[in-house]
């Protein structure tokens, strides 16, 4: 009898070991309260749309680094948690797009162009290994306001992308519950003008000394919604080919964690897209891309928080945690 109870005991303070490891006190603090709260404000009627340039784009900048702030995180560069950079396009007669890159800048200076004032608001968590990084990122702005539409007017972004700047909050506030120090450096990325053509990620990376110290980049772009209301489980997983790993772990993650996801895996040699992981594939950083496909409200005025698939959407921030967790810890040793 004595035997049975220690074996027994032995076995409870096994399963209260692992439920108190660093990574599942993390993957603890995942939830749908705060999913809801993040994306009840981003996407606001307040918040008219996030445009990027406009006032209510700056006010989403300010949320997001208040939020890094009050969890903890790092500036990621020393000293600010923001990227200011600048968009020329030639006026709007033209109809150009707008350009992050010196020498199309320069160019468009010759002439009557337009100006964007834009940041990008980054955290950091520092690593062990001081030259190596992984990041994870969202765009938080969105297509802003039409005051000619006739009733609603405001394009509220709830899925796009204010599901995927609430995922980056919650992993970010993830791994600071964790306690522990991450093997690589983790920065926090929230870009700017990403509507305007994947501008603040672009910019980023012209800015970046070395691609190949990115380890690994995760992004998300419209994880909320539902492409067939008969299969709300579905999630479409882009990642880049030469890492069969990152499906193997998402496979092995939803069997073990029992996550209510059905994704569509997507191997592709570089998940170039139309998100900001494209300015990272492009480069060749591994890249993993959390999508759950195009709706009818996408870039419409009926893009609102109330039609999230908040149960879908806490899984896909869960499964990243755990994906991130391996890229800043576990990839390539």
């Amino acid at each position: 009898m004595n035997k049975r109870i220690t074996a027994i005991t032995a076995g409870l303070l096994a399963v209260t070991a692992l439920a108190q490891s660093p990574k599942d006190k993390g993957y603890a603090t995942i939830d749908r309260a705060t999913a809801e709260a993040h994306i009840g404000f981003l996407a606001s009627d307040e918040l008219e749309g996030r445009e990027a340039g406009y006032k209510s784009g700056r006010i989403a900048g300010n949320y997001v680094l208040a939020q890094l702030k009050s969890l903890g995180i790092q500036p990621w560069n020393g000293s600010s948690y923001e990227q200011p950079f600048e968009a020329y396009r030639i006026e709007r007669q033209k109809k150009g797009s707008y350009q992050v890159h010196p020498d199309s800048i320069a160019k468009l200076k010759e002439g009557v162009h337009q100006k964007l004032n834009l940041r990008n608001i980054i955290g950091m968590i520092p690593g062990k290994k001081s030259d190596e990084y992984v990041i994870i990122g969202a765009h938080y702005d969105h297509i802003g306001m039409d005051p000619l539409l006739d009733g609603d007017r405001i394009y509220n972004g709830a899925d796009d992308n204010a599901s995927g700047v609430a995922a980056v909050l919650q992993i970010a506030r993830a791994f600071m519950a964790s306690g522990i120090q991450p093997e690589r450096n983790v920065l926090f990325a929230l870009w700017d003008g990403e509507e305007k053509g994947l501008l603040g990620s672009e910019h980023f990376m012209l800015n970046w000394d070395d691609p190949t110290k990115i380890k690994g980049y995760l992004n998300f772009d419209m994880i909320g919604r539902n492409n067939n209301e008969a299969n709300p489980e579905h999630v479409v997983y882009f990642y880049t080919a030469a890492y069969p790993e990152f499906e193997k772990w998402l496979r092995g993650d939803i069997k073990e964690r029992g996550l209510a996801l059905k994704p569509d895996y997507r191997a592709w040699d570089r998940p170039i897209g139309g998100g900001d992981n494209g300015s990272f594939a492009k480069r060749d950083v591994p890249v993993i891309w959390y999508h759950t496909d195009g709706h009818k409200d996408y870039h419409m005025p009926g893009d609102h928080a109330d039609k999230i698939n908040y149960p879908k959407t806490v899984d896909i921030t869960r499964a990243a945690y755990l994906n991130l967790w391996n890229l800043a810890n576990n990839f390539g040793e």
